[in-house]
């Protein structure tokens, strides 16, 4: 072989900044289009959603079973007024709630703890965003009809998250 011929074969071996570039680029925006298209804050929304509805209905399923096993009695935090809901949590104050369209609650949190804690649950379920163990996020309310209302205070996406037995 000659000399020329092996300098030609040696520089054309690799890849050129441009081409490596380019592909680059190419890459980062599928990528960006890819990450639109799945929308990572809604998922993380719908997840968070899904959530509070498994919370809400196992809070109403606590709070039957308790009557069911108290003589019809409900736990002695939920008050009997049916224009207002108690948010849950152990806070005496700042449990405000404006997810239904009811009277909304300024006052303490209704502390259901003691009454289904460990008996109809582990704890508490708290907002999977916003809940600590001193405002849940979650409401109740006993209606006129003197059925109960379970609700979360804080859905995303415009979401209404309650449940009547």
């Amino acid at each position: 072989m000659h000399m020329k011929n092996i300098i030609k074969i040696a520089k054309r071996q690799g890849f050129t900044l441009l081409e490596i570039l380019l592909v680059v680029a190419a890459i980062g925006i599928l990528a960006g289009i890819v990450i639109l298209a799945i929308n990572p804050g809604k998922q993380l929304g719908d997840t968070r959603n899904a959530q509070r509805r498994v919370d809400v209905n196992t809070l109403l399923n606590a709070v039957y079973q308790y009557s069911l096993d108290n003589n019809g009695n409900f736990p002695g935090a939920i008050d009997n007024s049916t224009t207002t809901i108690q948010v849950l949590g152990t806070a005496v104050s700042g449990c405000n709630c404006t997810a239904t369209t009811t009277v909304t609650s300024t006052f303490a949190c209704a502390d259901i703890s003691s009454s289904l804690v460990p008996t109809y649950l582990v704890d508490i379920p708290r907002d999977p965003k916003t809940g600590s163990s001193t405002n849940a996020n979650y409401f109740i309310n006993k209606r006129g009809d003197g059925r109960i209302m379970v609700g979360s205070c804080s859905p995303e996406q415009s979401a209404t998250i309650n449940v009547t037995r």
